[in-house]
Formats: C-alpha cells, structure tokens, sequence
C-alpha cells in the first residue's frame, strides 16, 4: 500500500513503500478479511465484497503490524487476527455513513447504497461488526475493552458531525472532537494493541497509542485537505464533496467566519455547483490550505516522536517514513 499524491508521484515511483516491511502479513490480512466477510447469505457476500474489493488503504492493520514488529514482537498471527477485525469495523462504518449521508459515490464507484439500497446496506454493516467482535472477542479483556472503546467513540463521532453539520457555531475543538471519535478513534487502538500484543511494557503501549492518536488526526486533516485540492481520481469522490453536505472539515471550519462564499456553500441545504467551485476557488487562494498542511505537519512531528521512544530497527524507520507518506499526498 502505499499513499500516492500529485506532488509526490515521482519520488513514489522510485521509493519502495515502508509497508513492504509487512507485505507478507498484509496479504494474510486480506485474506483474512475475505473470509470473515463471506456469509451464508449471498447478498451479504456480495455487498461487503464490493465495499472490501473497492480498494482503501488498510492502513489500520498495516500500523498495528508494524508497531508489533518495531516492539519486538514474532509470531504475527494474533495481529493478522485483530487488524482483519479492525479494517471490518472500519469498512462497517463506511456503510453506515452512506445510509446517514445518503453517500452515492464510494472510491470512484457508486457506493452500496447507490446499488442497493438503505435496508441491505444497513444490515451488511451489522454483520460486519459482528463478523469483527466474533473475532476480537477470543483476545484477552484488555484487548476487547480497547476495541469496545473505538466501536463507542465511532458512534459518538457521528452523531457529534451530525450536530455540526451546516452549523455555523462549530469551533476547532468541535472539529478535533469529531476527528479522535471517527478517525483517531481506530489509529490509536490499532497502534496500542500492536505494541500490547508484542509484550511491550506499559509506557510503550501508551506511547503507541498516542501515536495512533496523532497519525489518525493528521490523517483525517490531509483528507479533508484532499477534498479541496483532488484530483477526484485520487480521493474518489467529487472534490468539494464535503462543503456539499455541509461537512465540517477542518478547512471549513477555518475558513467560515472570513470566507463569505464559503459560507454561503456551508450553510446551504443544497448549494449548487457553482457556489461549490466557487468556496473551493475561495479556499485555494485563501491561507487557510497552508493553516491545515501547517496543523497537520504538528499532528506528525508529535507522532514521529512517539515512534523515536521504539527500539532501533527498520520498522521504526518505517513508520517514520509511512508519516512522512501521509503528509506527500497533498503534494
């Protein structure tokens, strides 16, 4: 997996991707998620294939891997496991948002609720987190609690963004909320599960799951830094997409109060295309892109911190380089 940017395509090309430190265990992963996404009910199957086959990042088992082999960890097996049941917990929100969004459009393609409909969209969801809890339900207390937490935090993030859709009050601290409980939420745990299941003593778990903590918001940033300068093809949905729905992305957020036609877009029920291109031309020739990479590039260098805390080897240099990846897809 590796992060492909506009500015960065041609260092990509020539640089291996540091997840090629865990390919091996990612093909496991993958398989693993395959299988525990195939159900007796046919359509199941197919709904959470198309999901699953569309392609993502799987960069919350991919982090949970490579933290377990930068603390020391061997036998992957147990990580294979919680990091397969992760990305489903991932993939099962997915589908709920669609159903809350009315989301069409999913990586480029017309999304399982565009294809068929709220009621099997719903349950295919259901069954992926059940799929994902029959799987972490076998690990050790600790383990289940931390995964229970995320699953908690996922629903309150969501109905926190809900609250703040269209509002015009909504602050920073709103928009840092949102992001630990939708996005950092999983990072986090992905991170501090890693380093428990590798042996690593209590600092280093909590260090891992601070740095979970702060590549999952630096992830959401670049994302939402992503919807305003594209391209469509790499983010796989319409750019501007979440000023459409009223979104409270963190360059909306920033821009509300002195960008006036972005405001306008924000607070709209059902803006047009051209207020949305013009509050996108508004925010790239505003300061407000150079303010998000700005917070974002903060978000990483605390979390390339935390990874300086892991023993010396070619995994902890790849996850320096994995939070470098992240920040080069906005060129």
């Amino acid at each position: 997996m590796t992060f492909p940017s506009t500015g960065a395509a041609t260092r990509a090309a020539s640089t291996p991707s540091p997840l090629a430190l865990v390919s091996e265990e990612m093909t496991l992963v993958e398989k693993r998620i395959l299988e525990l996404s195939t159900s007796r009910e046919k359509k199941l199957t197919e709904i959470a294939g198309e999901l699953i086959s569309s392609g993502g990042k799987r960069v919350r088992p991919a982090l949970a891997l490579m933290v377990f082999r930068a603390a020391g960890g061997d036998d992957p097996v147990d990580v294979i496991d919680i990091g397969a049941a992760l990305e489903l917990i991932h993939s099962a929100t997915l589908l709920h948002d669609d159903i809350l969004d009315t989301g069409m459009t999913r990586r480029g393609r017309p999304s399982p609720l565009a294809r068929h409909g709220v009621g099997p969209t719903l349950v295919t969801g259901d069954f992926l987190f059940s799929r994902a809890f029959g799987v972490a339900g076998r690990f050790d207390a600790m383990v289940v609690g931390w995964a229970t937490d995320a699953c908690t935090q996922l629903c309150e993030g969501e109905v926190l963004q809900q609250r703040f859709q269209r509002n015009p009050e909504v602050t920073i601290d709103d928009y840092l909320q949102i992001a630990e409980a939708k996005t950092a939420s999983l990072f986090s745990q992905a991170a501090r599960i890693g380093a428990h299941l590798a042996g690593a003593p209590a600092g280093l778990v909590d260090a891992m799951y601070r740095l979970g903590y702060e590549i999952g918001i630096g992830f959401q940033m670049v994302d939402d830094l992503l919807d305003v300068v594209g391209p469509e093809q790499l983010i796989g949905k319409p750019v501007g997409s979440d000023i459409r729905e009223g979104s409270p992305a963190l360059p909306t957020v920033l821009g509300l109060r002195h960008l006036p036609v972005l405001r306008r877009a924000f607070l709209a029920r059902d803006p047009d295309t051209a207020l949305i291109d013009q509050a996108i031309a508004e925010l790239r020739h505003s300061d407000v892109l150079d303010e998000v990479r700005r917070i974002a590039t903060g978000r990483i260098q605390v979390a390339r911190r935390q990874i300086d805390l892991l023993p010396a080897s070619g995994y902890r240099e790849g996850l320096h380089q994995l939070s470098e990846m992240l920040l080069e897809r906005t060129g």
